[in-house]
């Protein structure tokens, strides 16, 4: 079978890696272009392109598939089955109509609750218990077509996205493999999803991150876990801006943001409804610190953030 990929980050990475190591190895990877990271200006490749190039596979990175050059250089791979994960491209009605058997997307989620591009960070901000991983036939919509498989777990009650990310990266990669072959051969069918049903997880902006004291402590909890590591909940002390990493949710009453206790034992933030120990926090330059570290960085004590 000639099976093509496309993915981007390191969600996909574990999902190139899961078929390579079943004997499904792509003829081709699509990856998006090599972008600058960290604080430097130097491109980097993608964590899908590495792996790639690390075994030998083809990788192609247009900016677009919407012109023509990149369509045609598409169909000349004659692909059964385009597999598709955090690609980060539209993929228009065209490239859709290439593959034999259509295109395959495993999307971090169940569908149709959190169709969009941050459904990881999205059922943790909204309290969910449960979410997993769909594996999806592409239509021109925005995760809208029918669902082949569904995968579930459970989220853990002080998880972060980046460890469910982790977990539901090694779920669908497992879920793909295990599944691909009764897909292709029709023994699977698609199912329709529920447009009532659908909610919608939007690209998360690094403003989102900042910490609104005014909600209540288990909302704000949830938020910080949901922005660990990227982009990193935060908050301001006048003009410095303080990231938390880790917090817990306790009895307390203040003024929201008024810092109610600062020592080494505990720092402890007045929410809308409960107070916030502060777990895990960094200063600007500085790396993550626990409370008892951070007391000796500054002094908050008394203080208003925010």
């Amino acid at each position: 079978m000639n099976l093509v990929f496309a993915g981007t980050p390191e969600f996909a990475r574990a999902s190139l890696e899961a078929l390579v190591e079943s004997g499904r190895t792509p003829v081709a990877v699509y990856t998006q272009p090599d972008r600058p990271a960290g604080r430097g200006t130097k491109l980097t490749a993608s964590p899908v392109k590495r792996y790639a190039l690390e075994h030998g596979i083809p990788v192609h990175q247009p900016e677009t598939l919407r012109d023509d050059a990149a369509v045609e250089e598409l169909r000349a791979l004659q692909p059964d089955l385009l597999v598709v994960a955090a690609y980060g491209l539209i993929l228009p009605q065209t490239v859709l109509d290439i593959p034999t058997h259509g295109c395959l997307n495993v999307h971090a989620s169940i569908l149709p609750r959190w169709r969009g591009a941050a459904p990881i960070q999205a059922a943790i901000l909204a309290g969910d218990e449960m979410t997993g991983i769909s594996l999806m036939r592409m239509t021109a919509g925005l995760d809208c077509g029918p669902v082949f498989h569904i995968a579930d777990i459970a989220i853990g009650a002080g998880e972060t996205a980046g460890e469910l990310h982790d977990r539901l990266a090694a779920l669908g990669a497992t879920a793909l493999v295990e599944q691909l072959d009764d897909i292709v051969a029709g023994r699977l069918e698609a199912v329709d999803q529920d447009e009532s049903l659908a909610t919608y997880a939007p690209k998360i902006d690094k403003q989102d991150a900042e910490i609104d004291w005014s909600l209540p402590a288990a909302e704000v909890a949830r938020r910080i876990r949901a922005y660990n590591p990227f982009p990193g909940a935060f908050t301001h002390d006048r003009e410095t801006r303080i990231k938390i990493w880790s917090a817990t949710p306790v009895e307390g009453t203040g003024e929201p943001g008024v810092v109610l206790q600062f020592d080494g034992d505990a720092i402890v933030v007045a929410c809308g409804e409960g107070a916030l120990r502060l777990d895990e926090l960094q200063l600007p330059g500085k790396r993550r610190a626990p409370t008892h570290e951070f007391a000796g960085q500054t002094d908050l004590s008394g203080r208003r953030l925010g």
